[in-house]
């Protein structure tokens, strides 16, 4: 028995107990995933007019040809975009982690957009000389059940502290939401064995913000006061994918002919 899997419904993840299959509980981005977003419907929408306007020659003969298609092209312009930005995170977090753990990286067999980023990462092993104690590694939690997976708990500067290696383009404040579910969480079960080990002590976060143009290591409170939030996250999370389904029954008594609107999908 080794590491712990996932599975995904309804777009949240979900990790599975690997001394229980039965056993499933949301991820933390998930949860975390709860936070309200209505910047996403302005980011979304620019995104949509911006791509309109610079390709507006593709834009035009598109229309004239495929009106549907044109539609479909500027409505996933912000998912484009956001796909790209993922697998260049995800690209540079492999690399981040091979780097940590003292591997050798070929610059030549690393891709040109995410050079920058292991240069980076590069001084700022050698400059903070962290002592990494866990490297992407699984913490669940039994007390509030969630799981996720944390990029690092390492000692920096003689103290120990939850890492998070972030390539967006600004550090937001979620991410305290975050590290500290992976703080207080009961356990880590390592990925090798599938063995679990208690969560060590920590003053509290960071994250090692890595750009193009250079990187910062930024600390982040993630106290009781903050996990507080997080676990009213946990208990909407519960209320969007379960309780919410079971509130509202049928009905008991009725005149007229109201027609719900099930009934006129339906129709």
């Amino acid at each position: 028995m080794a590491g712990v899997s996932t599975i995904k419904r309804s777009g949240n993840r979900f990790y599975v107990n690997p001394d229980d299959g039965d056993i499933k509980v949301p991820g933390v981005t998930s949860v975390v995933g709860q936070l309200p977003k209505d910047f996403l419907t302005f980011w979304a929408a620019k995104e949509s007019a911006e791509a309109a306007v610079s390709n507006w020659d593709i834009v035009s003969q598109l229309v004239q040809r495929d009106p549907a298609g044109a539609v479909d092209y500027l409505k996933n312009a912000h998912r484009r975009k956001s796909k790209a930005a993922t697998d260049l995170g995800s690209a540079a977090h492999d690399l981040f982690e091979r780097l940590a753990r003292g591997e050798v990286v070929n610059d030549r067999h690393v891709h040109m957009d995410v050079k920058p980023h292991v240069r980076w990462f590069r001084e700022f092993l050698q400059e903070m000389q962290p002592e990494f104690l866990y490297l992407e590694e699984t913490v669940w939690s039994d007390t509030h059940e969630y799981a996720g997976s944390f990029d690092a708990i390492a000692k920096v500067d003689g103290e120990t502290v939850v890492l998070d290696w972030k390539t967006s383009a600004k550090v937001y404040d979620s991410v305290a939401l975050q590290l500290s579910a992976y703080r207080f969480a009961d356990r880590i079960i390592l990925a090798d064995s599938g063995e679990s080990v208690d969560v060590p002590e920590m003053v509290g976060g960071a994250v090692l913000h890595v750009r193009p143009e250079g990187w910062q290591l930024v600390p982040v409170k993630c106290d009781q006061e903050i996990f507080a939030h997080f676990l009213n996250l946990r208990n909407t999370f519960t209320w969007e994918t379960a309780t919410k389904k079971k509130v509202v029954g049928k009905p008991i008594a009725s005149g007229g002919e109201l027609v719900t609107g099930t009934q006129r999908r339906a129709a």
